[in-house]
């Protein structure tokens, strides 16, 4: 480990980035975008093709999440890197989309993520698209 480093643990992290949001129940969520905020599902290819695909949100790999959302980066997406709209992340079961979010906070954005991810909106019975 680096000298001058604390060292924290996931839980830790996770907690961290949580205190930073308002996190959303699935219907909190839902009817967030039918007023005007923005899904994006994080999932990765095979979690969306088993589970479904979530109504008007957009997809962003993980993996290139954070060049997308800053709204300094050349290759960030100007629909999402807004400072003025409400985005919310997505994931499985809710605990990338945390972490994710609070850095999408650190960017200047009003994000944050949705409690149990796609599991709990299956749970709550809300919509996915099953076709492809």
């Amino acid at each position: 480990m680096a000298e001058g480093h604390d060292r924290v643990s996931v839980a830790e992290l996770l907690a961290e980035a949580r205190a930073l949001l308002v996190r959303l129940t699935p219907a909190e969520a839902d009817a967030a975008v039918r007023g005007g905020a923005l899904m994006v599902d994080i999932r990765p290819m095979e979690q969306r093709l088993r589970d479904g695909r979530l109504p008007d949100a957009r997809v962003i790999s993980r993996n290139v999440l954070e060049w997308r959302l800053d709204p300094l980066c050349e290759d960030r997406d100007p629909d999402l890197a807004r400072t003025d709209r409400h985005l919310i992340l997505i994931c499985n079961e809710g605990y990338q989309s945390s972490l994710a979010a609070a850095t999408a906070r650190r960017f200047g954005l009003l994000a944050t993520d949705v409690i149990g991810g796609v599991q709990s909106w299956l749970a709550e019975g809300l919509p996915l698209i099953r076709e492809w």
